[in-house]
């Protein structure tokens, strides 16, 4: 086993902190785009990561297999089908941020480790461990709580977990990097975004040079936003354990929950509480099962001990 570099495994925590912080304060950034329709952030937000990746693309060298995944109908076909569901989550949840709905994109996220473990069983076939059947079985309470509580499903959560959860699996079986993968996807969605920005342009009704600087740079920024914590996150991804990673996921739907609470004052009723506190106990019961999984898988790679002859 190659031994751990404390000094990159620092570098590595930075890094993935940065990610999840700012995946965490997006609320903020979309809240300033408030009079700006969704669509048309979403819009920017896939032509100028594009932009954005190209360039970083650029810079590191990392075009070498972009493009690949092209050359298989297979890779191409599900290349097509995360770019529509990445574009579905992006959408949905700017809309739910702009309208109010921070803590339930706060929720989704949240259950979203859940959601992962349920498609896993579903498509993969992997078996349910006792403990996660538990973490599932106390997130559902949670949700048939909100059920009863408020008369209708907690769709907004459900969709952004579910939508992201399948855009994992999407991505679990392309033959693609990250970062290449996340260009590869915007340049499918680019030319329907690029047509739209541009007929909003020519009938006077785009918010880009029609708002105000701070918008026009909010707005070409979006790409700086979505583009740098995935690069912030692969490079902490390689260099720490995943069960610091794990931790590290809820960081992002809790910083959403307390903008949602304390900055934004969205209401949070005790049926709101107890939601919450079923799926945390939930993601709780994962996470400790998760690390007590781990430990064991490593202690069975673990050569043992030679024997030595009395």
């Amino acid at each position: 086993m190659r031994p751990i570099d404390p000094k990159q495994t620092s570098y590595g925590f930075a890094a993935a902190l940065a990610a999840f912080l700012g995946w965490g304060l997006l609320p903020v950034y979309w809240k300033g785009l408030i009079t700006v329709n969704p669509f048309e952030i979403l819009c920017h937000r896939v032509v100028w990561s594009l932009v954005f990746i190209a360039v970083i693309l650029t810079l590191r060298r990392g075009w070498g297999e972009t493009f690949s995944p092209l050359k298989s109908p297979r890779d191409l076909l599900i290349l097509t089908a995360s770019s529509l569901m990445i574009g579905c989550n992006w959408l949905l949840y700017i809309w739910a941020v702009n309208t109010d709905h921070v803590l339930e994109t706060s929720l989704g996220y949240y259950i979203n480790p859940l959601v992962n473990v349920l498609l896993g069983f579903v498509f993969f076939r992997e078996r349910l461990r006792p403990l996660q059947t538990v973490a599932i079985g106390l997130a559902a309470l949670g949700v048939a709580n909100s059920v009863m509580a408020h008369g209708e499903l907690p769709w907004i959560s459900l969709a952004l977990a579910v939508s992201f959860g399948l855009y994992g699996l999407l991505r679990k079986i392309a033959s693609v990097e990250s970062l290449p993968g996340l260009f590869l996807e915007t340049m499918v969605l680019g030319p329907f975004a690029l047509g739209y920005i541009l007929w909003l342009q020519a009938h006077g009704a785009s918010a880009l040079f029609h708002q105000g600087l701070s918008v026009d740079l909010l707005l070409l920024g979006a790409g700086v936003v979505t583009a740098s914590p995935l690069i912030g996150f692969a490079y902490g991804a390689r260099r720490l354990q995943l069960t610091t990673l794990g931790l590290l996921q809820y960081l992002s739907p809790s910083i959403a929950f307390l903008l949602g609470v304390y900055v934004y004052r969205e209401p949070f009723t005790p049926s709101h509480l107890l939601t919450f506190a079923l799926i945390w106990a939930g993601l709780i019961v994962y996470t400790v099962e998760s690390v007590l999984t781990m430990r064991h898988q490593r202690r069975l790679r673990r050569p043992a001990a030679p024997r030595h002859a009395a």
